[in-house]
């Protein structure tokens, strides 16, 4: 058993973290830490993790993180560099914060408020590269970034369109949904049940949200050339879930059989992202709990348009799942092991 701390565990990412691990056969769960919340049970923030509710919070400090094969970084965004560069090169660090998944410092800097800090290996094991998956950058990493959760869904659902040459580059915009849960746990107005349910409103609108640059260097990595995105986010009166929808000018020439080829190229071998059969559409309600991606893909005719639709949990796969995927790759363990395939229904 290798053992493994969670900073930032009274958060909903670090609370999903520890309920994956509890389940991992070859990972047990270390030192638990917070911030204001240290010195509570765990037991009185997730009540749903029975197994640790006796456990008490502890400071995040250096000292209670060393001494472990891995610590996952659950913390608010700017708050990882300082701990992750404290601890020794032979702790394999995996961040579920923003803190290192941008190369460009410049796209840092317009959409964060703190110095950019660097970058580490990009956490999505099953995005098409340029002549690869990005897997082949996570075997064996000590550092990883974990990716954003509306990035996940978006990325993995445009990669091969690009990847395999049927979309253009040049034309694309996304709307996605997510529930609540993916803004965090910290109290907001505009967040609260008797403003959320029954209730749908876009944030984030014109280019500013802070997944964007991700979401167009993802893209951009897929060996097309630059991508730039138009990315309209919404809240939906959920506590979990994102449906992304992308739309792309289809690539001359180009066939509905070529589009769909395209997509099951790419996916064909992977076990946690899905391409429905034609006909049945991606829903949220099918992916909750599990640490996979739905996707379904058309073209639109009349219009000359690529529509792709995807469904991913924002907290498993969308952030402690593809931690807990990252952490197996980096320990040499299979990929999919501790990971559910299966979502939970009704």
């Amino acid at each position: 058993m290798q053992r493994v701390a969670v900073a930032g565990a009274s958060g909903y990412a670090g609370g999903e973290v520890l309920r994956l691990l509890l389940a991992h056969p070859d990972l047990e769960v270390g030192a638990v830490t917070a911030g204001g919340n240290a010195g509570q049970p765990l037991g009185s923030i997730h009540p749903h993790l029975t197994p640790l509710a006796d456990r008490v919070l502890e400071e995040t400090t250096v000292e209670v993180l060393s001494d472990h094969d891995a610590v996952v970084l659950a913390l608010p965004h700017g708050h990882s560099a300082a701990i992750a560069e404290q601890l020794g090169d032979d702790v394999v660090v995996v961040d579920c914060g923003a803190d290192f998944r941008l190369r460009d410092a410049q796209a840092w800097t317009t959409f964060y408020d703190t110095p950019h800090a660097g970058s580490w290996p990009y956490g999505m094991p099953e995005l098409p590269t340029d002549g690869g998956k990005q897997r082949d950058a996570l075997v064996g990493a000590t550092r990883i970034a974990v990716p954003g959760c509306y990035p996940t869904a978006v990325s993995l659902a445009l990669a091969p369109g690009l990847a395999g040459g049927v979309v253009d580059p040049g034309d694309i915009t996304v709307v996605a949904a997510s529930g609540t849960s993916g803004a965090g746990k910290s109290l907001k107005p505009h967040l609260l049940g008797s403003e959320v349910m029954g209730s749908m409103s876009p944030y984030g609108v014109g280019g500013v949200h802070r997944h964007t640059p991700e979401i167009e260097q993802n893209l951009s990595a897929c060996g097309a050339g630059p991508v730039v995105v138009s990315f309209t986010p919404t809240l939906a009166p959920m506590p979990r879930g994102i449906l992304a929808t992308g739309t792309a000018t289809v690539a001359e020439g180009a066939t509905a059989a070529e589009v769909r080829a395209a997509w099951e190229t790419a996916y064909q071998d992977e076990p946690f992202v899905h391409l429905l059969p034609e006909g049945r559409w991606p829903s949220t309600s099918s992916v909750v709990g599990s640490n996979c991606v739905h996707l379904q893909v058309t073209l639109d005719d009349r219009v000359g348009r690529v529509v792709v639709v995807a469904a991913v949990d924002n907290l498993t796969k969308g952030t402690g799942g593809a931690a807990v995927q990252c952490l197996n790759l980096a320990l040499g363990l299979p990929e999919t092991t501790g990971l559910p395939l299966a979502g939970i229904a009704p």
